[in-house]
């Protein structure tokens, strides 16, 4: 597996990322977490929540879901090829790696998720509309 850069992960990124998505309940806990501190501040947020939407439908294929569980994983990873603390820089590699994963996965995220992603905004996270 490669990052976006075109680079290989590294073993720890590989073993994070295998952990995040063997642990369901730490993985739904820490992106929760991280949407919350960092939410605010991702220009692709509603597509980010959609996706997580996704990968949580039953109705959801596996391989998609493994796609996306794996972007999702990414998104809550410690160790980041670009750090988030970098301004405008720091989610560029999150915002490409969802990308990337909801490219693969283009038809599986339908309007019930999108509609899941913007009442979360407002309730959930209690945003209103998405920056």
């Amino acid at each position: 597996m490669k990052d976006t850069s075109g680079k290989p992960f590294t073993k720890a990124e590989m073993e994070a990322i295998r952990a995040a998505t063997r642990d369901e309940r730490h993985l739904r806990r820490d992106f929760w977490a991280k949407l919350k501190r960092v939410g605010r501040r991702l220009p692709f947020v509603e597509d980010l929540l959609a996706a997580y939407f996704c990968a949580t439908d039953p109705a959801t294929p596996k391989r998609v879901k493994l796609v996306l569980v794996g972007a999702l994983a990414y998104f809550v990873l410690p160790t980041d090829v670009v750090p988030d603390l970098l301004p405008l820089l720091g989610f560029a590699d999150d915002a490409a790696m969802l990308a990337a994963a909801i490219a693969q996965v283009a038809g599986a995220i339908n309007e019930d998720h999108r509609e899941k992603a913007r009442a979360a905004l407002k309730e959930e996270v209690g945003w209103g509309e998405p920056a």
